[in-house]
């Protein structure tokens, strides 16, 4: 009101000035623009906000920064958790892999004792004896066996027969028919496999030192053969039971980088895994 008085009487003062003397029908138009002028004051002070608008305000926003916050706050935590059951899963993946890589090794066993099994009886020849191999042979238990005749007649019952006296755990004879097949056979599809079996044989026997030399002989000698992933992961077995952890170490390595994608590359790194939790 006292506002309105000032542009009243400012209003008023100018008229005069400019006319000298104040009509009535002045003096109306004056008060018509006085009451405008009210008018527009109250609406723009109905317009602005109050003092407890901007603090609601304040607080709506201040609420909504803390559900913010906790909303980042809990995704964080779920995230943690989602990380802790990804490795949880990766973890038994690992041992999947594990089981599924030892299946296979079962799986292929089997296959080649039912091959054995459905072989058809071979004729035998009495064979000469073989270098290097003297002495009586022994089974799994370091017990004498008789000495078999070996099969010559053709390579397949030769092979058979003596990888089913190596399942049997007649090392010392196997040995002795797979040489004889070498011998007699030495450009077969076999030959390597008949190499790395006398590897196995040896390493079945703890004698860990031939077995590497046989399993070098796959290695060098045959570098298409498919037992190539087997013979270098057996090599590194035996470098680690005659505790030569170095050797045994790089030859996991070589069989992870160079076969990655192979059953014995699961296993090195398994056994890698083992060795670096101890």
């Amino acid at each position: 009101m006292r506002l309105s008085r000032i542009l009243f009487a400012g209003l008023l003062a100018a008229s005069l000035a400019a006319g000298g003397c104040v009509s009535s029908t002045d003096i109306e138009n004056l008060d018509s623009q006085l009451n405008e002028i009210q008018r527009q004051i109250l609406q723009l002070q109905r317009q602005a906000p109050s003092k407890d608008e901007v603090t609601s305000l304040e607080e709506s926003v201040g609420r909504e920064m803390a559900t913010l916050l906790k909303s980042e706050a809990d995704m964080q935590v779920r995230l943690q958790e989602l990380s802790a059951q990804i490795e949880a899963l990766q973890s038994k993946l690992d041992d999947t892999n594990y089981r599924l890589a030892q299946l296979s090794q079962n799986i292929a066993t089997t296959n080649q004792e039912l091959k054995a099994v459905r072989a058809q009886q071979p004729r035998y020849v009495m064979p000469s004896p073989v270098e290097g191999e003297a002495g009586s042979a022994t089974d799994g238990n370091g017990n004498p066996v008789a000495q078999r005749p070996i099969v010559t007649s053709d390579p397949e019952s030769l092979y058979q027969t003596a990888y089913n006296d190596y399942l049997r755990g007649n090392y010392d004879l196997a040995m002795r028919q797979f040489r004889e097949y070498l011998r007699v056979f030495p450009g077969t599809e076999q030959a390597d496999n008949a190499v790395y079996w006398i590897g196995e044989a040896y390493y079945r026997q703890r004698r860990f030192r031939q077995a590497i030399a046989q399993f070098d002989e796959v290695l060098n000698r045959y570098p298409r053969s498919d037992k190539l992933p087997s013979a270098a992961l057996k090599k590194g077995y035996a470098h680690l039971e005659l505790g030569e952890r170095s050797q045994g170490l790089v030859q996991l390595q070589y069989v992870e980088r160079e076969y990655p994608n192979s059953d014995e590359a699961n296993l090195a790194r398994e056994r890698l895994r083992e060795i670096e939790n101890r």
